[in-house]
């Protein structure tokens, strides 16, 4: 049996669960639900990191010691995924015993083997990500996570010999060019690679801070934060003996946001090399939720807590939003009011129309009864088959690849196509000919298996949805339980069935003012005033604008972008939403939707104008704009005369 082990972060106990934990632990979730259904034995941890200065400090502030500060929230973790239907299988904390051992035993080893040393180091320290900075590393003299300047520290420290495997990691980075995904992220690792790699301080002193994981070697101190958290992907395993270890390590995939990358791309690396025993498969990052105050922050107070969210809009509704709505690897915007509209355009419009209407068909025109195939498909009748197929293809390609949202975009096309051909089948009509009688079977049996096999698609994401929709059908399984060869395997409802119509999947919601509250993500609308009427004519449209100076000509930011992806956004009939490749993957939002087909851009290279403000067009985020000529009725997009590189600047 093939087998499966995905991480999240073990979660930092300075701040309760909001979104961004929520993404990172669906996100593993997800992959976790997909590699189940493909039939893989599969682990998944998650859990909490508690030691270090800002543990000691955020209980010291609260009034209480770290570790009764430390359990009360953990355990908000650990009561918050099951609300979330997050199917882990251990939840490891750093102050559990087994974990503890776990890191003195790799200690000890590592320095038995020379890569431990004493030392004294003087440097720039932030308190925040508790760790030291060189100048280069700062941001206008400040660390760059926490807009604070560090404060000079010096201190006689262990250090690990990072340095030392510097060469192997670049090289097993390049040899193995899926080890960092997406790829941004792998050379963002590479570039840190580039300048000399410096030792790692793995210890303070207990003088200054007593909460941590005793050094076995010298009891003077305790184990930097990050030497201590990262070691947890074995421990929860029981390295070094454990069966599960030997079971699972060799197919580890660790999930992450892009904020702790370095820990995760250098520090943990280099750690196992050091401990002896082989490197991670996967490092998986993704990019930060924004809203329209820019990057969500605690102390901002500008987070998203999800169960806020859930009671409102309903759990699969929440979870679709998410893995539909961020491309992963990118950043990503949320908003109350995009989550609504994907909510009533896809999960009501789309997935909850075409349910519906197939179980009303099958209740008016069979009793509601699964009926039998009838007559011989015909070539509409193929071509939906065929869709089916397609998205079963792709969603089993695409996710293992990160490709969430097109592995749902997929899906959706298919949930479009069977909307489509109810209305130009026309079922009702089928069913005022008794000789039509045959083809209304193939027609309703048809829906039906699209259905079932739409809703085995959808369990890694909406796994109450699943369940229910095929309940409805006469498959009482958990979404846990499908197998996707087995439960999405056409032809196999069982002819004579009932099926309950039942409520709808997913009414239409309006954005929930709730508790008095601007909804989430969202700034307050600001009065507007009342603008006279404004009258349109060619002849405005064609006065010349005003001449500028060649210098502010210059500050336009113009760049030749190659398509990467091209998809509609909801609701709208001009818009894209592309991905377009400048150097950087940047999210652009372009009104070329009724002259230009996704698909026929991606791959395309075009203009954009790169240093525009970001815009907010349909609740879609827009970094940049593509430049295009209308002529009559035709509009045309400007692209180079030949081939160039992506992110080449024009002048």
């Amino acid at each position: 049996m093939e087998r499966f082990y995905v991480s999240t972060p073990i979660y930092y106990v300075n701040a309760e669960p909001h979104i961004g934990h929520a993404y990172t632990t669906i996100v593993a979730d997800v992959m976790n639900r997909f590699h189940k259904l493909l039939g893989y034995k599969t682990f998944f941890l998650t859990g909490t990191d508690e030691h270090g200065d800002k543990i000691a400090q955020a209980a010291q502030d609260s009034g209480t010691d770290p570790k009764s500060y430390a359990d009360r929230i953990s355990q908000l973790f650990r009561e918050t995924w099951p609300k979330l239907n997050i199917s882990n299988d251990h939840f490891i904390r750093t102050t559990d015993p087994e974990h503890i051992q776990v890191v003195q035993n790799i200690l000890q080893k590592v320095y038995d083997s020379g890569d431990i040393y004493f030392s004294t180091y003087k440097g720039l320290y932030c308190v925040g990500c508790e760790r030291f900075y060189t100048e280069k590393e700062l941001v206008d003299g400040k660390c760059p996570d926490h807009d604070k300047e560090p404060i000079e520290r010096e201190e006689a420290n262990y250090f690990f010999r990072m340095s030392k495997y510097q060469d192997w990691l670049i090289q097993h980075i390049e040899s193995h060019p899926d080890f960092i995904r997406p790829e941004r992220y792998r050379n963002e690792v590479l570039a840190f690679l580039r300048e000399p790699l410096e030792d790692l301080c793995i210890s303070r002193p207990k003088e200054r801070l007593s909460w941590g994981i005793p050094l076995p070697f010298d009891d003077r101190y305790v184990t930097y934060v990050w030497f201590d958290a990262l070691i947890n992907y074995v421990s929860a395993l029981n390295y070094p003996d454990g069966p599960l270890f030997h079971e699972f390590w060799p197919v580890v995939q660790h999930t992450i946001a892009k904020d702790i990358l370095k820990p995760h791309g250098i520090y943990w690396p280099t750690m196992i090399k050091a401990a002896g025993f082989a490197p991670y498969q996967h490092l998986n990052v993704h990019g930060y939720w924004k809203t329209s105050e820019g990057k969500m922050s605690k102390s901002r107070g500008t987070v998203v807590r999800p169960l806020d969210l859930v009671p409102i809009y309903g759990l699969d509704a929440f979870r679709y939003f998410l893995m539909r709505e961020m491309v992963f690897g990118l950043d990503s915007n949320f908003s109350e009011e995009a989550l609504v509209q994907r909510l009533n355009a896809d999960l009501a419009n789309d997935l909850g129309n075409l349910y519906s209407r197939t179980l009303a068909m099958t209740a008016k025109y069979f009793e509601g009864k699964i009926p039998p195939f009838g007559a011989e498909p015909d070539d509409m009748d193929r071509a939906l088959m065929a869709q089916v197929e397609n998205a079963t293809k792709q969603f089993v390609e695409e996710i293992p690849k990160l490709g969430y949202h097109k592995a749902l975009m997929a899906i959706w096309e298919c949930i479009s196509a069977a909307n489509k051909y109810i209305d130009h089948v026309g079922p009702w009509n089928l069913a005022k000919d008794p000789q039509q009688h045959s083809h209304l079977q193939t027609v309703i049996r048809i829906l039906l298996e699209l259905n079932k096999t739409v809703a085995v698609l959808i369990s890694p994401f909406m796994p109450e949805t699943s369940e229910k929709m095929l309940e409805r059908l006469g498959i009482p399984k958990k979404a846990l339980d499908l197998r996707l060869k087995d439960d999405a395997a056409w032809g196999t409802l069982q002819e004579g069935n009932p099926v309950q119509k039942g409520e709808s999947l997913f009414p239409r919601v309006e954005l929930k003012e709730h508790k008095g509250e601007k909804p989430a993500g969202e700034q307050p609308k600001q009065p507007s005033k009342k603008q006279p009427p404004v009258k349109e004519s060619r002849e405005k449209e064609e006065e010349k604008p005003e001449n500028i100076s060649f210098d502010a000509f210059k500050q336009v930011d113009l760049r030749v972008g190659l398509v990467k992806e091209a998809e509609r956004i909801p609701k709208s009939k001009k818009l894209l939403r592309l991905i377009v490749d400048i150097g950087e993957e940047r999210q652009v939002v372009a009104g070329i939707a009724e002259t230009h087909a996704p698909e026929d851009l991606v791959g395309k290279q075009v203009v954009i104008v790169a240093n525009l403000q970001p815009a907010k067009l349909m609740g879609v985020e827009s970094h940049g704009m593509v430049l295009a000529v209308r002529d009559g009725e035709s509009l045309h997009l400007l692209t180079p005369e030949k081939p160039v590189t992506p992110g080449r600047r024009i002048s």
